[in-house]
């Protein structure tokens, strides 16, 4: 019966699960909604960045969306002021200093995360597996509350006192780490990155077939060969989307940076921390300061457009086996 069908399907739709009527209903979704929302969400970077090509007078007179009637209030006079070395505004020494930060905390520890990785994954040993766990779970620390012995660390150095007596034992000297460089900056990256490249890499080493390797080792290939050759192609995509993500977070860091580098000269700060201060100080903080910011992210939006491929094809290493 007609009502009957009507009933079963109406009960039907109701005993459907929620997460499932929701999923339906933002299918249906039309395309146009879905551009008009994107072109919401990108309308203040835009306003931005028009802001970013226009005079104080010009911003203060009127809004961003007047050079469509008067495109000659379009100059790349901030633009000048922010790159020019020397100058009050520039950002031309902290893009060198940004980048005197994010090489080293970047390729430093692929290196040694690369090692360690092929070790957990494939070679045994006694303890592996809990020094493994040991190694990850520091992934949960937050960084925040190791600043200060961090600070302690790269300043004075580690010793302890032996208790009952008063011995003190030295575990690591004073390295004689200013906090006016950039030194102490990508060495407290290097460290907080270690364990989360060694988790991301020994699952994509766990997935290569085991038989590649069982052939390397007959061929008379020692660990360092099957490294080098064997094990590096095929996981490139993975050490590529890893050098990504901890190059765009060591480029973009601020908290790190700014307290690492505190009492520095603010001309050699790093860009972000730059940034900031431009953007807190009244005669830059309209045109200099948006120009700056477009200046900044110029570098991890190129990165990451000429990049992107890798990055898909080495977060999806080890996710199919076989």
């Amino acid at each position: 019966m007609p009502g009957q069908e009507l009933r079963e399907g109406h009960k039907r739709t109701i005993a459907a699960p929620l997460g499932g009527r929701i999923y339906r209903r933002f299918s249906s979704v039309p395309a146009w909604g879905l551009w008009l929302l994107t072109a919401i969400w990108t309308l203040p970077t835009g306003a931005l960045f028009v802001d970013s090509l226009r005079g104080r007078t010009d911003q203060a007179r009127s809004g961003f969306w007047t050079v469509a009637t008067d495109p000659g209030q379009l100059t790349l006079d901030n633009y000048d002021n922010v790159l020019n070395r020397g100058g009050p505004d520039s950002m031309y020494e902290s893009l060198i200093s940004s980048v005197a930060i994010a090489i080293p905390a970047t390729v430093i520890p692929l290196a040694f995360a690369g090692l360690a990785a092929y070790a957990f994954a494939l070679i045994e040993f006694r303890g592996r597996d809990w020094l493994f766990i040991g190694t990850v779970s520091l992934m949960a620390v937050p960084f925040q509350v190791a600043l200060i012995p961090l600070l302690t660390l790269w300043v004075h150095g580690a010793h302890l006192t032996i208790p009952f007596t008063a011995r003190t034992l030295t575990v690591i000297p004073d390295l004689d780490v200013h906090m006016r460089g950039a030194t102490a900056v990508w060495l407290t990256h290097t460290g907080f990155a270690i364990p989360f490249a060694i988790f991301l890499l020994h699952n994509a080493f766990a997935s290569l077939p085991k038989t590649l390797l069982e052939a390397a080792r007959i061929d008379g290939a020692d660990h360092f060969t099957t490294f080098r050759r064997v094990v590096l192609p095929l996981t490139l995509p993975a050490f590529v989307s890893l050098a990504v993500l901890q190059f765009l977070f060591s480029w973009n860091d601020l908290f790190i940076a700014s307290i690492m580098t505190s009492g520095s000269d603010p001309i050699n700060l790093p860009s972000p921390v730059r940034l900031a201060n431009i953007a807190g100080e009244v005669h830059s903080a309209g045109p200099q300061a948006a120009a700056a910011t477009f200046v900044q992210i110029a570098v991890p939006v190129f990165v990451f457009f000429a990049l992107q491929r890798h990055i898909v094809r080495g977060l999806l290493t080890g996710a199919v086996n076989g």
